[in-house]
């Protein structure tokens, strides 16, 4: 199975303590999420919920087409303030390990992400990764750049 590795920073002018609680609560993820994309978390988790290792994030999304499909990912580690990681239980990858990480630095925080993913169906997924997927998901963190500034500003 061949990996694929994306890796994005991004400079954001808040606290940790802000960054934390923000990126920390699942149901945050639509905020950052292109519209088109269609995401909807089904977990019922309420407003204040917080990740925790072990905590099951249910999802219906809208990858490719418009198509709708469900999503499972797990918060398999947390390090509060620091980093945690989610991945997928159930979905379109072959493999999706996604780590975020948190450091504090002069006017805010750095937020480094750090995915780690495989496409099913061996050469058609290599093929289909080369043809959109790589694209479509550096699409969406750079749609999470820009949410990110308007949401907190520019750094």
């Amino acid at each position: 199975m061949k990996t694929y590795l994306l890796k994005t920073e991004q400079a954001i002018p808040i606290s940790l303590e802000e960054a934390w609680g923000f990126f920390s609560s699942p149901l945050n993820l639509s905020k950052i999420t292109p519209a088109e994309m269609n995401l909807v978390v089904t977990s019922d988790y309420g407003a204040d919920t917080k990740i925790y290792a072990g905590m099951i994030i249910t999802y219906i999304v809208s990858p490719v087409l418009g198509i709708k499909m469900n999503w499972m990912t797990e918060i398999t580690h947390v390090k509060e303030g620091e980093y945690f990681v989610d991945e997928q239980r159930f979905g379109p990858y072959a493999l999706w390990h996604h780590q975020h990480h948190f450091k504090t630095i002069k006017g805010g925080v750095l937020m480094t992400d750090i995915l780690n993913y495989a496409i099913p169906y061996s050469i058609i997924g290599r093929f289909a990764n080369t043809i959109f997927v790589n694209e479509q998901l550096k699409q969406i963190f750079s749609y999470r750049e820009k949410a990110i500034k308007k949401l907190f500003g520019e750094f």
